[in-house]
């Protein structure tokens, strides 16, 4: 008797130490965060986790940039766990409210920060504040000065692009004649890349006479006040390039109301509702087509990889098209001019 109790005892201890053995393998840990470590399980939710990114452009109300706001959309639907805070200022010359704004997301400790850049020497501190507290930071459209290395920019080559844009000009004037540029807002990284392209296409044109460059603000109230003012202190001029949306959109209103229209050549920049009926009218003679849903959405993706793997990703132009009353129709042009989620010009 005395003999069995023995055997059945030891047959116990041997299951229970099998158990505790068999058991040892399925410990988990639990970080401060109340998330297991320690396995491959934990590797799967670090690449599902739900994240936030804050979504910042220069101002917001615009075309352009609710195009952009589209495509960060469209990216984070197709990701599993992606949501997006978009905010920002109501005007692109608010650089203090667009730094407060972001030094708060950083106070909030989003997962990633997608923006572009109201000035580019100051936000460059922002940047730099946000890496350090360890949340990845991408640029759309513009970039700051200098721009860090661990965070790429998503935007068009402007410099390239504005000297089409002078070449542009040059066709539609026969390479002659008295011009004005309206550049919109010194200091942004765009405006002055925009700035410095254009007037390199220049000097192709010796008979191109450049008479008059006044900020637009990028307010088409004021693009209206200052080409108004040009075109009375420069009645025979024969061409404007206006660098940015609202510029184009006041410049435009400004030549209509001096009866000027189809005579005046404009060459314009983005391509909001009124840009293209301009086009389409022939009060528009050109458009320098940005992609603004591509710098959404390739932006958007991109931070999610770099929190997601780690990954190291680089700058992206995002090109443009140039968009004439002869080419918009084309279905390559049509993808860039009405982006849509379901056929995306990416």
């Amino acid at each position: 008797m005395q003999r069995l109790l023995a055997q059945g005892l030891a047959s116990i201890m041997l299951i229970l130490l099998v158990i505790l053995i068999t058991g040892c393998g399925a410990v988990q840990q639990v970080n401060s965060t109340g998330n297991t470590s320690g396995n491959t399980k934990s590797s799967g939710n670090a690449a599902t986790k739900a994240l936030k990114i804050a979504v910042v452009p220069k101002a917001v109300g615009s075309d352009y940039w609710e195009v952009v706001h589209k495509g960060a959309e469209c990216a984070a639907s197709k990701l599993q766990n992606v949501s997006i805070q978009w905010d920002g200022v109501t005007a692109e010359t608010d650089v203090t409210g667009q730094v407060n704004l972001l030094k708060n997301f950083i106070t909030q400790g989003v997962d990633g920060i997608d923006y572009a850049a109201t000035d580019a020497k100051v936000l460059a501190q922002v940047s730099t504040q946000a890496t350090a507290a360890k949340i990845p930071v991408v640029n759309i459209d513009s970039g700051t000065d200098p721009q860090p290395g661990n965070v790429p920019l998503f935007a068009t080559d402007n410099v390239a692009s504005a000297v089409k844009a002078a070449d542009l000009l040059a066709t539609a004037l026969h390479g002659k004649g008295k011009i004005a540029f309206l550049p919109f807002l010194a200091g942004s990284s765009t405006n002055d890349q925009r700035a410095k392209g254009f007037l390199q296409g220049l000097t192709k044109y010796p008979n191109l006479q450049l008479v008059a460059t006044q900020y637009s603000q990028s307010d088409a109230n004021v693009a209206f006040r200052v080409t108004s003012d040009i075109l009375s202190a420069h009645p025979d001029i024969s061409g404007i390039f206006a660098a940015n949306e609202p510029g184009v959109i006041g410049a435009a209103k400004a030549v209509q109301k001096a009866g000027l229209a189809g005579k005046v050549v404009i060459i314009g920049w983005d391509a909001a509702p009124d840009e293209i009926k301009g086009v389409q009218s022939g009060e528009i003679t050109a458009l320098v087509v940005q992609n603004p849903f591509k710098m959404g959405y390739d932006s958007l993706n991109s931070i999610v990889k770099m929190i997601r793997t780690g990954a190291q990703v680089s700058n992206e132009d995002t090109g443009v098209t140039f968009v004439e009353k002869s080419n918009m129709n084309d279905p390559k042009t049509q993808a860039v001019l009405n982006p849509s989620c379901q056929n995306p010009p990416v």
